[in-house]
């Protein structure tokens, strides 16, 4: 049997091969640890490291800290074995780990002199830690660690080797110190049984752990969780811990969640919710399932419904191929667990090119027919109105009443219009909030793609500024519709956008502005909203190409207002 065919259950118990690396030994370990490891990041190349075959490589991309990592190609006969040799001491107890991505990775250690060790993951698209520990024997002074992918696989990649413990003579970098508490923790959402939590990441941290009323709840590897089995229209208590191999940090400070009522009137979502657009296309933005986007979003309106050839009706096609083969069994699961895990995702009806028109009785009952199969189908919470081509109020209005009837108290009902659709109470868009106030959720207004316009004091304001956001929303704070039903709506990035993108700092001056009245630029609202819903974005996927850097910052800022 060649070797690219031997079981791989068989070898994770007998690694030999891969990244290997010689460490020596000493005595129990202490504060006083370091990592024996040298070239523990790769930074000098593969300065103190061999690997088979001449298998291995240091990259720029994709590293896990520092500038390099090592990238390792597995061939039909060879597993891309890279080694060093560190001195240790005996009688003494070391921590191995590595950071690893790509396809199979093996971390061990040979030659302890008591029992050799290893470890191992199947392909992954993001870093994972692999650690183990070992003990060495009494005339132990040197050990082999090593790394390995498997025969004829993909590559894979390593990062931050570590050998903590006794200084065998040969140490470099500290072992790991406790980490600080983590900041930023706030609610990210509820149902009548769960309440999800977010927080900024901690330096050094390699998990964290969820305390509810003080009491551990949960344990996590990233930086949000949900607290589940809780009971309906209860008030909890929670903080966090970060931990690492040295310890656990400090408690977080404490933010209270309170679950929904099990069966209550409207829709559950936080005082404060960020709603973002997922992409059902690839456009160059990140593609994504449903199940990656960011857990700082609220709601997420699934983009888009399509046209049928029935006048007002819509259906929903899932682009499969341009999402990497997506199936709709996995879309309707990730919609399940998003909505566990405290969220809405709603189906959007519309945008830039979207056909819909709902401009007679019979459109607007397909319209309401059609969305409601759509949601019975794909398990859907509402519907998103983001007409760019004209809209006709009185039958948009009966429609959404229809809607409303047929799906009851729930119904989330957002809309996203253009900034020239909400300059008075006389458009189409406004009057449609208007008439369906009572069961309308949020209006996003689009503050990009825009021009001028005048703000609700009769001055002209440019996009781009504080002042724009604050002024122009105010139009609609104080024309009729609840501070809970308006958002602000911005793009993730500059190329989420023709025109209107500002950083997410000045999104957050312009909610602190409308909610407490600081952070205001030359306009100043005639009161403060402490009600104000939120934010919303297009679109997680530009959020994901450039990094989160907008959920990261304006989701905890809008889940932290007043």
């Amino acid at each position: 049997m060649s070797p690219h065919r031997r079981s791989l259950r068989f070898w994770s118990g007998a690694v030999t091969a891969a990244l290997a690396l010689t460490v020596t030994t000493v005595g129990q370990a202490s504060a006083a640890d370091v990592n024996n490891a040298r070239n523990a990041g790769f930074e000098s190349g593969l300065s103190d490291w061999t690997c088979s075959a001449g298998s291995g490589t240091a990259v720029s991309s994709p590293v896990h800290s520092g500038s390099a990592a090592l990238q390792a190609t597995p061939s039909g006969q060879d597993n891309a074995r890279c080694a060093q040799t560190v001195r240790v001491k005996p009688n003494s107890t070391y921590t191995l780990g590595a950071w690893v991505r790509g396809g199979y990775a093996y971390l061990g250690v040979t030659g302890t002199g008591t029992t050799d060790v290893s470890t191992w993951t199947p392909d992954s698209s993001f870093w994972k830690q692999l650690s183990t520990t070992f003990t060495t024997g009494s005339s132990t002074t040197s050990v082999t660690v090593y790394t390995h992918g498997w025969y004829g696989q993909a590559a894979y990649y390593a990062d931050d080797v570590s050998v903590f413990g006794p200084d065998g003579g040969g140490g470099t970098d500290p072992g790991p110190t406790i980490p600080s508490a983590p900041a930023g923790l706030n609610v990210s959402g509820t149902s009548s049984s769960s309440v999800s939590l977010a927080w900024n990441a901690v330096s050094g941290a390699t998990g964290y752990t969820v305390y509810r009323d003080g009491t551990k709840a949960t344990a996590v590897s990233g930086t949000s969780a949900t607290v589940t089995g809780l009971a309906a229209s209860t008030s909890y208590s929670f903080q966090v811990t970060a931990t690492n191999g040295a310890g656990e940090s400090p408690k977080s400070a404490a933010v209270t969640g309170t679950t929904t009522k099990p069966n209550g009137p409207g829709p559950a979502l936080p005082r404060h919710a960020v709603t973002g657009y997922w992409q059902n296309f690839d456009n160059g933005a990140t593609v994504q399932k449903l199940s990656d986007v960011q857990a700082q979003y609220d709601i997420i309106a699934v983009a888009f419904a399509d046209a049928t050839s029935t006048p007002g009706a819509v259906t929903f096609n899932l682009d499969s191929a341009g999402l990497g083969g997506y199936t709709v069994d996995q879309f309707k699961a990730d919609i399940r667990a998003k909505q566990a895990a405290g969220k809405k995702v709603i189906v959007s009806v519309g945008g830039e090119r979207g056909t819909v028109a709902v401009n007679d009785a019979a459109s607007a009952t397909n319209f309401a027919n059609s969305v409601y199969s759509v949601m019975q189908t794909y398990g859907f919470d509402g519907v998103d109105i983001d007409l760019e081509n004209g809209l006709n109020a009185t039958y948009m209005t009966q429609a959404l009443r229809a809607l409303s009837a047929k799906a009851g108290s729930s119904l989330i009902i957002t809309m996203a219009p253009q900034t020239i659709d909400m300059q008075s109470t006389s458009n189409s868009y406004f009057q449609t909030a208007l008439n369906i106030k009572d069961i309308l959720t949020v209006v996003n207004m689009q503050y990009y793609n825009s021009g001028s316009m005048l703000g609700c004091d009769g001055k002209v304001y440019g996009q781009g500024s504080v002042d724009f956001l604050t002024a122009l929303a105010c139009i609609q704070l104080e024309n009729g519709l609840a501070p809970s039903q308006v958002g602000l709506g911005l793009p993730a990035s500059t190329r989420g956008a023709g025109s209107g993108y500002v950083s997410p700092t000045v999104v957050n001056n312009a909610l602190d502005c409308l909610t407490k009245g600081t952070g205001c630029g030359s306009f100043k609202p005639p009161r403060t909203y402490p009600g104000l819903r939120g934010a919303m974005t297009w679109s997680t996927n530009w959020d994901a190409t450039a990094g989160n850097a907008w959920s990261n910052a304006v989701g905890p800022h809008v889940h932290g207002l007043p």
